[in-house]
């Protein structure tokens, strides 16, 4: 049995010296990441929604990245800073993501709200790493034991309990506080799968930084005293009974980073195979788009539920929030432009009438063998492009460049960092970043922020 008392103590019990080099190195690329991504949202309009939402009020204890907003604010309370930071790392859908049989969330979910805790504490990159580490265990953990898209449950709903362990973790709650902190947050904050399915609105990218606003407000509500339902998961119509099911944790040194994956392109998880491939196969054959006929695509579950149609139709795309959770669309404009970056998802990309008919030519089916084979740890996507004249190609890929089991090294790290974020910051900016993650072992969380200005 889970309780909040096992998610407190392995928290509480996580210092930076148990972490191995290897998973310190992961959290810092994780860290990385996540802020590249979050400096090439900054000027996204739904973004700005949240900057105007977060100024309007006012706060100080945080830095809003970037400053937020028409206005301009540059501090907002830990809550706040935690909502419109975190909407800068998650709105572009570039974020990385756990890869779990029955779900997958996105742990970089939890990074800016630790982030904000700990500028507001004046903690250490060392006390840094290893909160972050102790959201992406708990994260993962939940995901792989007690997956909840089945039931009707968003992702986001694992979101709210790791945030408020990592930010609690952070902010220096005693194993009681924390876990008031973790039980607040999980009575409080479960969420409906109906954000990412049949239309999908705007709200889609934005749900998980509302979750770990959620998370960073329970952390505080427990740090002033409010006393929290401990027996979360375990209690009479509690977690267990409602949200999940019965489910068992078995948390590591935060090992369950190395099982996550780096987005390779602007899509959603479960399209990067395809992506991959369809890019890898119109650039080898020298495809025409104009003339193809028909483009299929044999996946896994997941991908078919998600992305493919299960969860509605994925053929009457019009918004970057429907084009990147569509598979049709994702392939169409991947074969045409030979990349899926930003630029793609452009509004006047989005409309324009030669990928609009290329993606009604697609089909997405659910292949059993390839489900079993993403089980047990692949990605597969196997694609198959015929033209009008007859002429079939076919490509079979079984992961991606950022699969765990193609970790994205260092040096491709850095290349994704300097690519996101160099339309807004110079190069010294950029690398004065990366040298501060590098070294947060020896810095301060102060001399990260200060540099997101």
């Amino acid at each position: 049995m889970t309780t909040t008392a096992d998610i407190a103590d392995f928290a509480l019990g996580l210092d930076f010296a148990d972490l191995s080099d290897d998973t310190a190195d992961e959290l810092k690329k994780r860290i990385v990441d996540s802020l590249g991504i979050a400096i090439a949202a900054m000027d996204e309009q739904p973004v700005g929604v949240v900057g105007d939402t977060v100024a309007e009020f006012g706060g100080e204890g945080c830095t809003l990245w970037g400053g937020a907003g028409s206005s301009g604010a540059t501090t907002a309370s830990p809550p706040d800073a935690t909502m419109y930071n975190t909407t800068l790392v998650r709105y572009l859908d570039y974020m990385d993501s756990f890869l779990a049989p029955g779900e997958t969330p996105h742990p970089s979910d939890n990074v800016a709200g630790i982030v904000a805790c700990g500028e507001y504490a004046d903690a250490s990159g060392e006390e840094l790493l290893a909160a972050v580490g102790v959201a992406y265990e708990v994260q993962a953990e939940l995901a792989w034991n007690a997956p909840v898209r089945e039931r009707g449950w968003d992702h986001v709903t694992h979101t709210v309990v790791s945030a408020a362990t990592g930010a609690g973790t952070i902010l220096g709650l005693d194993r009681e506080q924390l876990r008031s902190a973790v039980g607040i947050a999980g009575t409080a904050h479960n969420a409906l799968r109906v954000t990412r399915t049949e239309g999908i609105s705007e709200w889609k990218g934005v749900a998980s930084a509302n979750a770990a606003r959620n998370a960073v407000y329970s952390a505080f509500l427990a740090k002033h005293g409010m006393d929290g339902p401990k027996n979360l998961f375990e209690g009479q119509k509690g977690w267990k009974q409602v949200v999940s099911g019965e489910f068992e944790a078995d948390f590591s040194p935060a090992e369950r980073v190395h099982d996550v994956m780096t987005k390779k392109y602007v899509a959603e998880t479960y399209a990067q195979s395809a992506v991959e491939g369809i890019i890898e196969l119109a650039e080898r054959e020298s495809i025409d788009p104009a003339s193809v006929a028909r483009i299929h695509l044999d996946t896994f579950a997941g991908a078919k539920l998600i992305i493919g149609g299960g969860e509605g139709s994925r053929y009457e795309v019009e918004t970057k929030a429907q084009a990147d959770h569509s598979l049709p669309y994702m392939l169409a404009a991947a074969l045409l432009d030979r990349e899926m970056g930003n630029d793609q998802y452009d509004p006047e990309r989005i409309r324009r009438s030669d990928v609009q008919e290329l993606l009604r030519t697609v089909e997405v089916e659910e292949d059993p063998e390839l489900t079993e084979r993403f089980e047990n740890g692949e990605m597969p996507a196997h694609v198959t492009v015929e033209t009008d004249d007859g002429t079939v190609y076919r490509i079979e890929k079984d992961g991606f460049e950022g699969h765990p089991n193609d970790s994205m090294s260092w040096d491709a790290i850095e290349r994704k960092f300097h690519e996101t974020a160099g339309e807004r910051y110079d190069e010294a900016r950029r690398d004065e970043i990366v040298e501060t993650v590098l070294q947060l072992e020896d810095r301060d969380v102060s001399e990260l922020v200060d540099l997101l200005d």
